[in-house]
């Protein structure tokens, strides 16, 4: 077994075992309520695929593989954003789990943060990785997730927002680093990709959603967030999932319930040398 730099022809591999792996611990973990988990879709891997080239692009130093026998049959990618370090994706190939590979590519990848003062991770509720994480010394905070379809009497008069635009980024990027240490920079693109963004007018907040989902939220004040997850909310279809809440974040719950939302809990956030950040909603993998 090798641990080497992840090279651009490995990431069409790294996704086949990422989305493999995931797959697999969604239908372990599935509640007997929950419909079937479905594997990614040929157009969500190359969204993968291409994310992680940028990461090859951004972070070399920060993306690994797992090669056997000239075989890579497992991955990590973390990035760098000034005082922090975020691990993105960490996955082996479901049948090699449990055999300590994970644990050397984790190393590998953290040498990418150090010197970081900070660092965070989304985890899912696979045991094995909370372990993993917390033997690498990070806390983990529950993650809550509010899901369902909108109650639209609920719905109040929201004001003072607007579509965002490329010139709101650098003050975007200010309130990122008061949140988690580093600005998401290079990282936007990634996190606009079929999302829309919307901003606060007086610059105190923004937030990432499509009609189905949250993909993040931050801003300088609770009144602010709460306009924001509200305004999500309104744009919503049938069905709208916030899937990375925690309790600092008590806002987003009292939000979504009184929207109607299911609220359950599902997987951890991850931090070191950091409290979690409020108010601010990460997204699952670039945090």
């Amino acid at each position: 077994m090798h641990i080497r730099p992840m090279s651009p022809e490995d990431v069409p591999a790294a996704e086949q075992i990422s989305a493999d792996a995931f797959f697999e611990l969604d239908l372990a973990l599935r509640a007997v309520t929950e419909p079937l988990p479905e594997r990614r879709n040929a157009e969500r891997g190359a969204g993968w695929i291409a994310r992680t080239r940028r990461f090859l692009e951004t972070d070399p130093g920060g993306c690994w593989v797992a090669e056997d026998a000239g075989e890579v049959v497992g991955l990590a990618t973390s990035i760098r954003r000034e005082h922090v370090w975020c691990l993105v994706t960490f996955a082996v190939r479901p049948t090699l789990q449990g055999a300590g590979i994970g644990a050397r590519l984790l190393d590998a990848a953290q040498q990418h943060g150090t010197g970081c003062p900070r660092a965070m991770l989304s985890a899912s509720a696979d045991p094995r990785a909370a372990r993993r994480y917390h033997a690498a010394g990070f806390a983990l905070h529950p993650q809550l997730r509010l899901s369902g379809a909108v109650d639209r009497s609920a719905l109040p008069a929201v004001t003072g927002l607007r579509a965002g635009r490329s010139e709101d980024l650098e003050w975007m990027d200010e309130i990122d680093r008061h949140h988690r240490g580093g600005p998401h920079s290079a990282d936007h693109d990634a996190l606009g990709g079929d999302e829309a963004l919307v901003v606060a007018a007086d610059r105190s907040g923004y937030a990432y959603a499509s009609a189905s989902k949250l993909t993040l939220l931050a801003a300088r004040d609770e009144a602010t967030a709460r306009d924001l997850l509200w305004e999500c909310l309104a744009r919503s279809g049938e069905g709208f999932l916030a899937g990375h809440v925690t309790t600092a974040n008590g806002w987003a719950v009292d939000v979504g319930l009184a929207a109607r939302l299911e609220l359950t809990t599902r997987g951890y956030l991850g931090l070191r040398g950091m409290a979690p950040p409020a108010p601010y909603l990460h997204d699952g993998a670039l945090l």
